[in-house]
């Protein structure tokens, strides 16, 4: 405990009185100065107890005395000790006086007490506690350390950090999800600070602040970044009621050294995964399931025993000066041609961490719910492969919704021997994503919807409008309507006698105007592919467009 005035009235050897300022005597020393000065207070740090004989004080005049003791409480004097039996046999009346005044402590010094006496009792005592506090510190990081040996480490080393401050601990993952706290009820009150993790998160590693608690607390708290690297592994919250003091903060020092060192060996533990990761997702996606989970063993438990579902996620802004639509297209095309995980470039870094977010979000569910996960980086992209109504699949899908900067597509649930179909299924739902700027489309919505909301896509449009130019163009200048002819045809299915009704023309006519239509197309209207490309054709772009 640190030295206070009343310890040294109670020291047998030093014989002091109090004359004055008695209900203040709970004020720490931090140190003992003399000084003959009428103003010592530029000499001075605050905390200290000033000796004095007042030999060049003028003890006639109150008021002069009055502005020594005030100058004295201004410098942060903690008391005044006067020493009679040199300069004045007594403590002058008016000193008194006006210490009371100013509810300034002031104690007597007999002569039998040098000063040096009182200097070497507040040395001995600010020693000593100065040594409490380094020793209490090391107990608390041996303490810390057997906590972080437990085979539930992160969890019982927060306990034990709450304890020592007597207030709450909290651990966050490196995208500011809350991983664990104590005590328990600590958790919720750690997730209302996800704004002050984010502003600590724009900050290069290691990096801290200090915050006032959630509303409706009065907690002090202290953010703490996690890792070696620029970027932070994770973050670490304190809430106390008080000021963190010297003991307070080698106790958590020790504990961010020990939740580092943690999220680094788990780090690289998890790069190792991560490689075996991608190589049980490779050979999955390949077919070869069985091989997958003779490489995986136990490491991902029953994930690849039951129903799963993939996820792929990528940047969902398109890269500058080529037409949203335009790209959607094309990263479909290059898919159907077997490119499914093509490496695109020009994209933002803060689009980038957006789905690198989203696998640490990924991970950080999987270590909180227990249930295995394979989240894949691949360039840009993520693939996250999850059990079927999973809380890490949760997780992961509420993120990508709110996350305006990225694009997923999520298969139906399969058994993993069924992934490739999975992976076709996922990336359907990806391209109509990103074609419709939506952030998330399963792949029900794409088997059960309409294939005509499709074709608004502006690649569709073009496709359309060069298909059907050349009949468009003879209309303009000829006669024939060629374009309203073939439409009606259509949508009679070749009915001759119906198309023609609906056109109000002979039969003939409209037998005459479509051999002009495939004479004009180079195409025969016999072949269904035909047929199909020139429906779809005017679907996307009506006749009256």
């Amino acid at each position: 405990m640190p030295l206070t005035l009343a310890s040294l009235v109670h020291h047998s050897a030093l014989k002091l009185a109090v004359l004055a300022g008695g209900g203040h005597l709970d004020a720490a020393v931090r140190w003992v100065h003399t000084s003959e000065l009428d103003d010592p207070g530029p000499y001075l740090e605050g905390g200290e107890l000033l000796l004095t004989t007042g030999l060049k004080l003028a003890v006639d005049d109150p008021g002069s005395l009055r502005s020594y003791v005030r100058r004295l409480a201004d410098a942060g004097v903690v008391g005044l000790g006067f020493g009679v039996g040199v300069g004045h046999d007594t403590v002058p009346p008016a000193l008194v006086d006006a210490a009371a005044e100013l509810d300034l402590p002031l104690l007597e010094v007999p002569r039998r007490t040098p000063f040096i006496a009182i200097s070497k009792a507040v040395s001995a005592a600010v020693a000593a506690d100065q040594y409490q506090a380094v020793t209490a510190g090391f107990e608390a990081q041996r303490d810390l350390t057997r906590a972080a040996l437990a085979p539930d480490g992160t969890s019982a080393l927060l306990g034990r950090l709450a304890h020592h401050l007597n207030g709450w601990a909290a651990l966050y993952d490196a995208s500011g999800a809350v991983l664990a706290a104590a005590p328990e009820w600590a958790g919720r009150r750690a997730a209302r600070l996800a704004g002050e993790i984010d502003r600590l998160r724009d900050k290069p590693a290691p990096a801290s602040a200090a915050v006032a608690g959630p509303a409706g607390t009065e907690d002090r708290v202290e953010l703490q970044s996690l890792g070696t690297a620029r970027r932070a592994r994770g973050y670490l919250a304190v809430g106390t009621e008080e000021r963190l003091d010297t003991p307070a903060r080698y106790v958590v020092h020790a504990a961010v050294a020990l939740l580092t060192l943690s999220l680094e060996q788990s780090r690289a533990l998890q790069d190792t995964e991560q490689r075996l990761a991608a190589a049980v997702l490779r050979m999955l996606l390949a077919g070869e399931s069985e091989h997958a989970r003779t490489v995986a063993g136990r490491l991902y438990g029953d994930l690849l025993s039951g129903q799963v579902r993939l996820l792929v996620v990528e940047p969902a802004e398109p890269p500058a000066k080529a037409p949203k639509a335009a790209q959607a297209a094309s990263s479909a095309a290059s898919r159907a041609a077997g490119d499914a995980r093509t490496v695109r470039t020009g994209r933002p870094v803060a689009v980038l961490d957006s789905v690198a977010l989203l696998a640490e979000r990924a991970e950080a569910a999987g270590a909180r719910s227990g249930e295995p996960v394979i989240a894949v980086r691949e360039g840009p992209r993520l693939l996250v492969l999850a059990a079927e109504d999973s809380a890490v699949l949760k997780a992961c899908t509420d993120f990508a919704e709110s996350e305006d900067a990225l694009a997923a597509g999520l298969s139906a649930a399969v058994p993993v021997a069924e992934l490739p179909d999975a992976e076709r299924q996922a990336e359907r739902a990806l391209a109509v994503a990103l074609r419709r700027g939506r952030n998330l489309v399963e792949h029900g919505e794409v088997g059960a919807g309409s294939v005509l909301p499709l074709l608004g896509d502006d690649a569709v449009r073009a496709f359309a409008e060069g298909l059907l130019r050349p009949l468009r163009e003879h209309d303009a200048t000829s006669r024939g309507d060629l374009v309203r002819s073939l439409q009606a045809w259509l949508s009679r299915h070749g009915q001759w006698d119906a198309a023609a009704s609906d056109l109000g023309v002979h039969r003939h006519t409209l037998r005459y105007r479509l051999r002009r239509v495939e004479e004009i197309l180079g195409r025969s209207l016999d072949d269904p592919d035909v047929r199909m490309e020139l429906w779809l054709a005017m679907k996307a772009l009506p006749p009256d467009a």
